[in-house]
């Protein structure tokens, strides 16, 4: 496969063929994110995204389940290059049982529910939402580009074309000052979302972005561990979707810990308790990463 370096993709797709369509991050604002920085963002041309479908198909027709289309935002490409894309895969691909991608709030809203419709029956199951933070001083920091109502507004719009939606939220992202609002407006918004799938991240400060400056003239400041479990806390307290996996198990965070939402609530925060008291060990310093 051609691929334009960095690649990312959720921990989730590590078995998925990853298909290039776009490069970088049209918004590419976040203040805490490097993943982008040095890509120009542009939508790749339609006839190099089909071959290398056609490619990918005769070398593992067989073998492909899933298929995560990206880079950054690819729902903002129009349904001119969606259609062809996910009828090529449906044809390259004979038990292709999931297509997903990265979206935002802001390509979410942009596309109206005939659309959204149109892209759910041609295979795209699955987004990938990252708000980070349902607090809205929070988020303007953050410069999300989307307010918690937004992101709420873009959720009902994905459910109701009938897609999954798998939600990121960052521990530490309002930093010690807004702790706790940044928390539990977290915690609200993943119940206004009701995802599938629910995730916490905890936020590292890469070199070079916006926030590592700001941290750098002391105008921000990371929770300490024990704030950033206290956090995690608030958020399983306050998140009540309708029925979500939940994961907290990234290499960032310092407590792997999972189960569903509603029904283990009581025993996720109990395991929570059990870490804020020094009974459960946490992960190593050195075996966090992004």
């Amino acid at each position: 496969m051609r691929y334009d370096e960095p690649l990312f993709r959720p921990p989730s797709e590590a078995a998925s063929f990853i298909l290039q369509a776009t490069l970088g991050c049209s918004w590419n604002a976040c203040t805490y994110c490097a993943m982008y920085r040095d890509k120009r963002y542009r939508v790749r041309p339609l006839g190099e995204v089909l071959a290398d479908i056609a490619e990918a198909g005769v070398r593992f027709a067989e073998q492909v389940r899933h298929v995560f289309v990206a880079d950054g935002d690819p729902l903002g490409m129009d349904l001119g290059m969606w259609e062809p894309i996910l009828l090529a895969l449906a044809s390259a691909f004979p038990r292709l049982r999931r297509v997903s991608t990265y979206a935002t709030a802001r390509n979410l809203l942009e596309k109206s529910p005939h659309e959204l419709e149109r892209l759910r029956r041609l295979g795209l199951s699955l987004l990938y939402i990252g708000p980070e933070s349902g607090d809205d001083v929070t988020l303007q920091r953050l410069a999300k580009g989307a307010t918690a109502a937004e992101h709420a507004e873009a959720a009902r719009k994905a459910r109701e074309a009938g897609m999954d939606q798998s939600l990121i939220f960052l521990l530490g992202a309002g930093g010690r000052e807004r702790s706790e609002a940044h928390a539990r407006a977290s915690g609200r918004l993943a119940t206004a979302m009701d995802p599938r799938f629910l995730s916490t991240l905890t936020l590292t400060v890469v070199p070079g972005t916006p926030i590592a400056t700001l941290e750098e003239q002391g105008r921000f400041d990371l929770p300490d561990v024990r704030g950033l479990l206290t956090e995690l806390r608030w958020f399983v307290e306050e998140a009540h979707p309708s029925g979500a996996i939940f994961r907290s198990n990234h290499a960032s965070n310092y407590l792997p810990i999972g189960g569903r939402l509603p029904r283990d609530r009581e025993a996720i925060l109990a395991a929570i308790d059990a870490a804020l008291e020094g009974q459960v060990p946490l992960r190593p310093e050195w075996a966090r990463g992004l």
